[in-house]
């Protein structure tokens, strides 16, 4: 017997390399497929997810802004009777006063007015140090974005059902009134002490 090699081990050779690169092939092939399967999954996966929380966000937005809506709808009616009480004789009120000049958009959720003074209200579901800070931030360039109240002596009011733990002497300490609800109405709640901060 021979050890030499033939030309015909070598192509037996060569068959079962091809074969087994065949097979390599169709195994690369299948974890491609697989993966591009999985890569598809991940992505529809993926825009399903955006797709809730975008509905969850409008949802909660707009029980938020219902949530608003009806602290308003409680506070508007007590406004004039709790500052003439406090001293400020408002007789009228307006509710969501809206100015789009530039460096001033605002909207203020409800507006107590007489001839001289003026109360700008703040009303939220639930209170937060950031509300108070974002509020005093309008007030401060409300005589901006209402120059018809140019003249006014400008309080300011922020009203919640719900207020954060320190949030109401956060509040008072900023120089704002601050009304809670009490029963089925509502009240404020700085001592008889307090003296309200005038926004220029």
């Amino acid at each position: 017997m021979s050890d030499a090699v033939t030309i015909a081990d070598i192509y037996k050779l060569f068959e079962r390399t091809e074969a087994q690169f065949a097979e390599f092939q169709k195994e690369a092939d299948r974890r491609s497929a697989e993966a591009d399967r999985r890569r598809e999954e991940a992505n529809r996966t993926m825009e399903e997810l955006k797709k809730q929380v975008q509905e969850t966000t409008k949802a909660v937005n707009n029980l938020t802004t219902r949530w608003g809506r009806f602290v308003e709808e409680i506070v508007e009616p007590a406004v004039v009777r709790l500052f003439q009480e406090r001293g400020i004789d408002v007789t009228q009120t307006m509710s969501r006063l809206k100015s789009k000049r530039p460096g001033a958009a605002m909207e203020i959720d409800i507006v107590a007015v007489n001839g001289s003074e003026l109360v700008a209200v703040e009303c939220k579901s639930r209170l937060s140090r950031d509300d108070v800070d974002d509020f005093v931030s309008r007030l401060q360039r409300f005589k901006v974005a209402f120059p018809q109240f140019r003249e006014f002596r400008v309080y300011g009011a922020v009203a919640g059902i719900e207020i954060d733990q320190g949030i109401d002497v956060y509040a008072y300490r900023r120089g704002l009134f601050v009304i809670k609800q009490s029963g089925e109405t509502v009240k404020i709640i700085n001592d008889a002490q307090f003296q309200p901060l005038g926004f220029a």
